[in-house]
């Protein structure tokens, strides 16, 4: 069995980040959240995320944004769920062993899940609107 090396370098990030992404998009549950409602450009997003876990994995500090803003206006368009946060921690714990293990991957997966946590548990503070039910 072969080795697969930790997470140390900004490229690492951008092919984890690009791996992830390569499954998300085709996701049942996710790909047409980020596919049709965020209608996310892969290209311009893939260095922000990719400076995100520069920061967090390497110590970089590049990432200058805040995370949590983008996904209140996703949430206010479709809501996201406990179930939309779970597939999102399986697909992404999956590409991290698929191409890394290590430390570094190690504190991918965990802070992965203290966000995702940490967002759901935000994000249901919020009144999303939803649609009238039917006159019947």
């Amino acid at each position: 069995m072969s080795e697969r090396p930790d997470i140390t370098t900004r490229a690492d990030c951008e092919q984890l980040v690009r791996a992830f992404y390569s499954r998300a998009f085709l996701d049942e549950l996710l790909g047409p959240i980020f596919v049709d409602v965020a209608k996310l450009d892969l290209e311009a997003h893939v260095p922000v995320i990719a400076s995100f876990w520069e920061t967090i994995l390497l110590g970089a500090r590049t990432y200058r944004g805040g995370a949590f803003r983008p996904h209140v206006e996703l949430h206010m368009q479709v809501a996201l769920t406990r179930e939309h946060f779970l597939r999102w921690l399986e697909l992404w714990f999956a590409t991290v062993e698929e191409h890394f293990e290590g430390p570094a991957a190690e504190l991918a997966k965990s802070h992965a899940n203290r966000v995702a946590g940490a967002f759901h548990q935000r994000l249901e503070q919020f009144d999303v609107p939803r649609a009238a039910p039917a006159d019947g």
